[in-house]
């Protein structure tokens, strides 16, 4: 049995789930999200908490069994506190701006990058140089981080680039110069 499948997902008051067979819609205060989930596995709402239940024991249902529960808790969480992903940029002059509700991002090209956020994801930008992606689907959150670091990845030598906050980069050692002198 999966132990965390087997984990029941408390529902707090203000957050009304609806199941319609193998879909699932979720309603709370900051939004609706809603997911078709795998038809081998039942979600069944009992006394305030969601229970994920497989009916077979065969390989794919055990696969999905803790991932279905894990989804259907983030549903949950996500339309009650929502999510946030940090992001730090390094390097001189590599900043980012709002402008509107697009990311404008510095980042030493030649040009300046806008990133329009989708439906449901906004941007939040604390200083120049920190800035973090929010919104209510887990997946859309850490989809549209990891396209903002993709514009400028971290590099190995000086650090430059747009990392994920706490994120530690793996510094390689520079050229040595010449040893030993002319020869």
């Amino acid at each position: 049995m999966s132990r965390i499948g087997r984990l029941p997902i408390p529902v707090p008051t203000g957050v009304d789930v609806t199941l319609d067979g193998h879909f699932i819609t979720v309603k709370g205060p900051r939004g609706q999200l809603s997911r078709e989930l795998a038809p081998e596995l039942n979600v069944v709402r009992e006394d305030g908490v969601l229970r994920v239940e497989r009916p077979t024991d065969d390989k794919r249902a055990r696969e999905l069994h803790g991932l279905t529960r894990t989804l259907v808790a983030n549903m949950v969480a996500g339309v009650t506190t929502g999510f946030r992903k940090g992001l730090e940029i390094t390097g001189v002059g590599y900043r980012a701006q709002l402008v509107g509700k697009r990311l404008q991002l510095n980042l030493g090209y030649s040009h300046p990058i806008e990133i329009e956020p989708p439906e449901g994801i906004s941007f939040e930008v604390e200083t120049p140089t920190r800035l973090a992606v929010v919104g209510n689907d887990k997946e859309q959150v850490g989809h549209m981080a990891a396209k903002v670091r993709q514009m400028r990845k971290p590099e190995p030598y000086k650090g430059k680039g747009v990392r994920y906050s706490g994120e530690v980069i793996r510094r390689k050692a520079g050229k040595a110069g010449k040893i030993g002198g002319k020869k």
